[in-house]
């Protein structure tokens, strides 16, 4: 097994290891791995698979921290909970018993571990006439509170609250009140808010039209709005306080596997997973910083990896248990796998690659190129063992493919840490700074202390004028070449931010998980730039995340969001 470090070593203990009933830690890093990989392996056998055999490679890839599959999997395989998978979409319909059911239902998947997603457009808007009573609505915002509030109380798995991602769509009559919800202190505090576009919305922008916005009860018009003026209300919202974010739904509906069961409406808490309702995803991230030959990419190992993270992540759908039985249902139907990456930072140190050149963003095609290619190999493999998804003949997928999906690009904030690499695709916050989660967490940069003590500088002194600082290029000690590798998110300029995204995205069967970082000195048509460059790339969601906005953050100075679902330790942070 790997050497753990001393973070990796807190996490597990604080969040991962079990416990008895006196809250005493009663395994070893170790025997989680074995845990996890001997119940994920027992699913083989009713494939006629080697379960012993399967069992040693999942306990090596994940000890090694290769791969690791997510939170809910890495707690819960192997216990009484046995619910494995990150991310959940349910239906929100407009009535008080489908509200309240979502509701309930919220509550154990929170406590099961997951993170939930929720599209509140098919509500009516505040003011309009409630049939039953004779009363008014009080719109999508204020049920949503209540959503809040009940995700507040209830703890996922024992160890932290849930997540949310709100979702409205852009023509509802509510929109500005969703847009500006978060102005207000502590205000939907758990939840991530996106407003979801549609070519429509951008059309009138693009033509200086007005654009309608629409009752959905009716279908009836209620009044038309400037959707330059709208756009930069969210712009301006997202410069305050990092929400909302801005889906693109026509691009996300393009890329729906499955569209003969239904439309795509929200995305899981992050955005990285956009799902029907009912749907549920099991993700897992290759560590990209542990397939390094020298100063190349070990392609081989790498290929290996994936073929492996996508049976662990399929194996996981059939170990799992569900708390909804209309989830095990549609989970059973299109068996969506996400399997992504981190360290992407640390794989550029290694190959002597700047995050801000554009060799970054040929690295970055390129690898997500070769895991995307794998991926499906790999599912194409098991679905000659297993069969297809149920749902296959009448996908798009034209070869039987086991799984609906097979890629997504996580935050892993929190798994990441286990790995010892940067988190998801983000280049590097800083090379020491304190990450307020877990009571705080002292971070360093091994690569950046190994470089600097090589060149004969005192790393431990440098690193304590450095800690919590957003950057390192006005350090006059650092040679150039070791700060142009040591770039951090606050020194890139946006458009290599959306740059770096893109290319993930192209290679990418869901979403990608990544926040534009922007200094205190952006203004408001900064963000909204953003936002239409966004569009240009084809990008499925887009998160911006201005230095000093008021909300709560994970890091000294982090982006809005940190990791998918229970990866969240919630203070309306930043994603992982």
């Amino acid at each position: 097994m790997a050497s753990l470090d001393s973070v990796a070593r807190t996490v597990l203990r604080r969040r991962y290891l079990r416990r008895d009933e006196t809250g005493e830690v009663v395994e070893t890093p170790d025997e989680l791995f074995h845990r996890v990989a001997a119940d994920l392996a027992s699913a083989e056998a009713a494939f006629g698979g080697d379960v012993d055999a399967t069992e040693a490679r999942f306990h090596e890839v994940m000890a090694e921290r290769l791969f690791l599959p997510n939170s809910p999997t890495l707690m819960n395989a192997g216990t009484d909970l046995q619910q494995l998978a990150a991310c959940f979409v349910l239906p929100v319909e407009d009535s008080i018993e489908s509200i309240f059911e979502a509701l309930s239902q919220t509550a154990c998947i929170h406590q099961s571990g997951g993170g939930t997603g929720f599209s509140f457009s098919k509500l009516r808007p505040e003011g309009d006439v409630v049939g039953k009573t004779g009363g008014v609505a009080s719109g999508p915002v204020s049920f949503m509170q209540i959503f809040d509030s009940a995700t507040e109380q209830i703890k996922q798995g024992g160890r932290r609250r849930g997540a949310n991602m709100g979702v409205l769509h852009v023509s509802h009559p509510d929109v500005e009140t969703f847009v500006s919800a978060k102005g207000e202190a502590d205000v939907l505090r758990n939840f991530n808010l996106s407003v979801a576009t549609d070519a429509a919305f951008w059309d009138a922008i693009d033509a200086g039209e007005p654009y309608d916005l629409v009752n959905p009860r009716t279908d009836e018009i209620v009044r038309q709005v400037d959707p330059e003026a709208l756009l930069e209300l969210v712009a301006e919202m997202a410069w305050e306080t990092g929400d909302p974010g801005v889906l693109f739904l026509d691009t996300i509906e393009a890329a729906n596997p499955t569209p003969q069961l239904g439309h795509i409406e929200a995305t899981n808490p992050c955005g990285e997973v956009p799902l029907l309702p009912y749907e549920a995803c099991v993700l897992g991230s290759v560590n990209l910083a542990a397939h390094v030959d020298g100063e190349t990419v070990d392609w081989d190992r790498l290929r290996e990896t994936v073929h492996l993270g996508v049976r662990v992540l399929d194996d996981a759908i059939e170990r799992s248990t569900f708390p909804v039985p209309e989830i095990a249902e549609r989970v059973a139907e299109t068996r969506k796998v996400g399997v992504g990456v981190m360290g992407f930072h640390d794989l550029l140190v290694d190959l002597r690659v700047p995050y801000g050149s554009p060799a970054a963003v040929e690295v970055a095609e390129a690898v997500m190129r070769f895991v995307h290619d794998e991926a499906w190999a790999a599912s194409r493999q098991l679905a000659e063992e297993r069969g297809p998804f149920p749902a296959w003949e009448s996908s798009v997928h034209e070869t039987p493919v086991r799984n609906a999906t097979t890629t997504t690009v996580a935050p892993t904030g929190t798994i990441s840490l286990l790995a010892g690499c940067s988190a998801g695709i983000e280049p590097i916050y800083n090379v020491a700074y304190t990450k307020h989660v877990l009571g705080g967490l002292e971070i360093r940069n091994d690569r950046f202390v190994d470089m600097v003590e090589a060149r004969g500088l005192d790393a431990e002194v440098l690193l304590e004028d450095l800690h919590d600082r957003t950057t390192i290029q006005d350090v006059e000690s650092i040679p150039d070449d070791v700060k142009r590798l040591f770039q951090t998110a606050h020194d890139l300029p946006p458009r290599q931010h959306l740059a770096v995204q893109a290319a993930f995205q192209r290679h990418t069967d869901n979403a990608v998980s990544k926040t534009v970082n922007l200094p205190a000195s952006a203004s408001v048509a900064d963000v909204e730039s953003v936002f239409r460059t966004a569009r240009e790339l084809d990008l499925k969601g887009v998160t911006v995340f201005r230095s000093g906005a008021s909300t709560g953050q994970v890091l000294g100075e982090a982006p809005r969001r940190e990791e998918c679902v229970s990866e969240c330790d919630y203070v309306a942070p930043g994603r992982e």
